[in-house]
C-alpha cells in the first residue's frame, strides 16, 4: 500500500468535488439532448460514477465506493437539480467546468492507478484502470447520449492522453520505489496542466497517415 496523496477526509472532498464537476458535464449533455428530469439524473450519475464502478468491479473492491457512501450517489442528484433549474448559467460557467473536470481528470487518472496497484494488479494493468477511472464515466455518458465518445472523436482536445500520462508517471514511480505524496502531486499536475494546455492550444490526436478517405466529415 502506498502512502495517500492526501489525508482520508481530504481525499473524500476532493473525490467529491470531481464527482460534481464530472455529473455537471453529463447533466448538461443530457439537457442538450432534451432528455427529462429523469434522464439528467441518470447521466448525471453515470458520467460522474461510471468510471469508478469499473474500476473497482475489476479490481474486486466490492460493493463499489458509490453504493457504501452515501455521498458519491447524492453529489450528483445535486448536480442534476442545479443543472435542471439553472442549465442557462451553468452554461456560462463551462469554462470554470472545464478546469475542474481537468483538475478531476488529473486526480482520478492517479488515485485509479494507486488503488488498483494496491488490490495487485500489474503495472500496465494498473495504468489501465486508471485510465478508464479517468475517462470511463464520460464514455458511458456518451454512449447513453447516443453520441461518439469524445475521446474516440479526433476533432475534439485531446482528453484521454492527458489521463495516459499521469497514469503512466504513476506506475514508473511504483516500478523504481518512488511513489510518494510529492510524485503523486506532480502527475496529478502534469495531467491537469496538460488537458488545461490541450483546451488552450486544440491540441488533437493525429488521423491514419496518409489518410484518403471519401468519406465525408460527420457522415
Amino acid at each position: 500500500m502506498y502512502e495517500q496523496l492526501f489525508s482520508p477526509t481530504v481525499q473524500h472532498t476532493l473525490d467529491l468535488i470531481g464527482i460534481f464537476v464530472f455529473a455537471i458535464s453529463g447533466a448538461l449533455l443530457a439537457v442538450r439532448k432534451n432528455f427529462d428530469v429523469f434522464g439528467i439524473a441518470v447521466l448525471a450519475e453515470v458520467t460522474a460514477l461510471g468510471g469508478g464502478l469499473f474500476r473497482d468491479l475489476i479490481i474486486g473492491a466490492v460493493p463499489p465506493a458509490a453504493f457504501t457512501d452515501l455521498g458519491y450517489f447524492l453529489t450528483p442528484l445535486l448536480a442534476t437539480v442545479l443543472v435542471f433549474f439553472l442549465h442557462p448559467h451553468v452554461e456560462r460557467l463551462q469554462t470554470g467546468v472545464n478546469v475542474f473536470d481537468a483538475a478531476g481528470l488529473g486526480l482520478f487518472c492517479v488515485a485509479g492507478t494507486t488503488k488498483a496497484y494496491d488490490y495487485g494488479l500489474g503495472l500496465t494493468a494498473s495504468a489501465c484502470l486508471g485510465l478508464a477511472t479517468a475517462v470511463g464515466g464520460g464514455v458511458l455518458r456518451d454512449v447513453l447520449a447516443n453520441e461518439v465518445p469524445s475521446l474516440l472523436r479526433w476533432d475534439r482536445d485531446l482528453y484521454a492522453v492527458p489521463a495516459i500520462v499521469g497514469a503512466t508517471m504513476v506506475v514508473l514511480c511504483i516500478r523504481f520505489d518512488a511513489l510518494g505524496p510529492f510524485t503523486s502531486g506532480l502527475a496529478v499536475v502534469t495531467a491537469f496542466v496538460l488537458r488545461l494546455l490541450a483546451m488552450r492550444y486544440h491540441w488533437r490526436a493525429p488521423r491514419a497517415w496518409n489518410r484518403r478517405s471519401t468519406v465525408v466529415e460527420g457522415d
